[in-house]
C-alpha cells in the first residue's frame, strides 16, 4: 500500500519536474496538456487561464488515480521515497511503460541497487537522448536510492 504521505512528496517534486502553464500546451510527446503536466483527456474541458490552485487540484487527483494504478504493479513493500521515484517516473512516462520495464521487474525482485541504472534507459525524447529527461531520471534514481531530493 501506497503510503498517503508520499503525495506530500510528490507535489512539490512534481511542480519542479513539470513545470505550470495555465493554457493547454502540446508536451514533447505531443499530446494536449495543461497545469502541472496533465495530460487533457479526450472528454475533459478545461477554461484557460487555469489558476495555479485549479491545477494542484488536479494534479493531486492525477496523483491519486496514478497510485492505485502503480500500486497494483509494485508487489514488495517499499519506503515512501521509493513510491514516490516511481510514481515520478510513471507520472512522466506512464504506468504501461512501468508495466513493460526491466525496472519494475528489478524493484519486484528487491534489487534496488540496481534500479538507478534502469531509471536511466529512460532518456530518449524523438530517438536521441535528452539532457532533461537525464537529469529527471538522475534524481529520480537519487530518490528511489537514498530518499535524496536534489
Amino acid at each position: 500500500m501506497i503510503p498517503l504521505k508520499t503525495i506530500e512528496i510528490l507535489i512539490p517534486w512534481l511542480k519542479e519536474m513539470e513545470g505550470f502553464s495555465s493554457t493547454i500546451y502540446r508536451c514533447s510527446g505531443g499530446y494536449k496538456t495543461i497545469g502541472y503536466g496533465h495530460r487533457i483527456q479526450h472528454n475533459e474541458v478545461f477554461f484557460v487561464p487555469l489558476s495555479p490552485a485549479e491545477a494542484e487540484q488536479v494534479l493531486r487527483a492525477d496523483i491519486l488515480s496514478l497510485m492505485l494504478k502503480v500500486q497494483r504493479l509494485i508487489t514488495v513493500p517499499l519506503r515512501v521515497n521509493q513510491w514516490a521515484a516511481l510514481l515520478s517516473f510513471s507520472f512522466n512516462v506512464g504506468v504501461a511503460a512501468l508495466q513493460r520495464s526491466t525496472l519494475r521487474l528489478k524493484v519486484n525482485r528487491q534489487e534496488h541497487k540496481l534500479v538507478l541504472e534502469e531509471f536511466m534507459k529512460w532518456i530518449w525524447a524523438g530517438g536521441k537522448p535528452s539532457k532533461g529527461l537525464k537529469s529527471r531520471r538522475f534524481k529520480e534514481g537519487l530518490l528511489y536510492e537514498k530518499g535524496l531530493v536534489p
